[in-house]
């Protein structure tokens, strides 16, 4: 009856005001300002077991099985997914859950030949979508079309500057958590070896934990130097072990890296673990001899529409000013480069 009487008193449709309520992008802003205003004077309050029941049939997927989610990239290609295993994981996952949600996903090129923001919006539009999950961007510093804002956007990782609602995963619990495990089978001298991509991908949070745990743990930051390089470069990697002498090394490079690393080692005689200790943090060490941390990709999907649905469900659209981030720790990998059991004490 509130509704009915808002709206009579506005001359507005009661689903105007029901949508104005949910603060919809389909009703202007000034309208909506209007509804607002009316319901706090009469003192309105919705029927939360109405919002509950709604909620739960949107979940269910039966009121939401037509309803798709548009899933796009700044990536030069429409679908970035199918270049990488990494990602075609978390797209997987993605849509597994979007489906069991009752929405499909639907890949559109942003970057497509001759699409213009205008004509973009215009397809979301038609097609009735309200939300996107977006896979980043190459460029570590884009930013999102501020045409593109009265959308719920979720994206994965931080290459998007723009603050977003996102999923990522947890860069610095994650070497910390392989910190404590090789101290723990007694490894003292601990190295990381950082890829300057996976530096600034990570917001720099993967030197930044290795520097503090050592403080912490030793009472040094620079016990043994960071060595940052953009692959696997053999002159600087056998110096640095030579000067330094770590006794294990913190690998942190993207998966595809990981191949070239297990060839240096081979072709220069170091054995692991017996020579040397080797953890390797990345996104995937399927198919590797490498003990280390590898990144949730179930999770990165599932995680990143379930947030994305709760965004629409709150009508929560546009760039949000305090954007909602969750945080995915990876899990540890046992493997051949480790010892397996702690050193006794000399």
């Amino acid at each position: 009856m509130s509704l009915r009487r808002i709206a009579a008193a506005l001359d507005l449709s009661p689903s105007a005001v029901s949508l104005a309520l949910r603060n919809s992008p389909k009703i202007p802003l000034e309208t909506r300002n209007r509804v607002t205003a009316e319901a706090a004077r009469i003192g309105y309050r919705p029927n939360a077991k109405l919002k509950e029941l709604m909620s739960q049939l949107r979940h269910s997927g039966v009121a939401a099985k037509e309803s798709c989610f548009g899933v796009i990239s700044f990536y030069d290609t429409p679908r970035p997914w199918e270049r990488s295993k990494h990602l075609t994981r978390v797209f997987e996952s993605m849509r597994c859950r979007a489906d069991e949600l009752g929405y499909r996903l639907e890949p559109l090129w942003l970057k497509a030949p001759g699409m213009t923001l205008a004509r973009f919006r215009t397809i979301l539009d038609t097609r009735g979508i309200q939300g996107m999950l977006c896979f980043g961007s190459p460029d570590l510093g884009e930013h999102f079309p501020a045409d593109l804002d009265h959308y719920a956007i979720v994206t994965q990782g931080l290459s998007i500057a723009t603050p977003l609602n996102r999923v990522t995963s947890h860069f610095y619990n994650d070497l910390t958590a392989a910190l404590n495990k090789v101290h723990a089978l007694g490894y003292r001298r601990p190295g990381l070896v950082l890829g300057y991509y996976e530096e600034q991908r990570s917001a720099h949070a993967y030197s930044s934990a290795y520097l503090g745990w050592c403080e912490h743990t030793f009472g040094n930051p620079s016990l043994v130097p960071v060595l940052r390089t953009n692959r696997v470069e053999e002159a600087p990697l056998l110096r640095w072990l030579k000067t330094h002498k770590p006794d294990v090394v913190l690998f942190v490079h993207l998966y595809d890296v990981l191949g070239e690393l297990q060839a240096l080692l081979k072709r220069n005689g170091i054995r692991a673990p017996e020579d040397l200790g080797v953890v390797a943090v990345s996104q995937i060490l399927e198919g590797t001899p490498f003990t280390g941390m590898e990144q949730n990709q179930k999770l990165m999907g599932t995680w990143a529409v379930e947030l994305l649905v709760a965004r629409i469900l709150n009508q929560d659209f546009g760039i949000p000013t305090n954007p909602r981030i969750e945080m995915i720790e990876s899990r540890w990998v046992p493997g051949k480069t480790l010892r397996s059991v702690p050193k006794r004490p000399e």
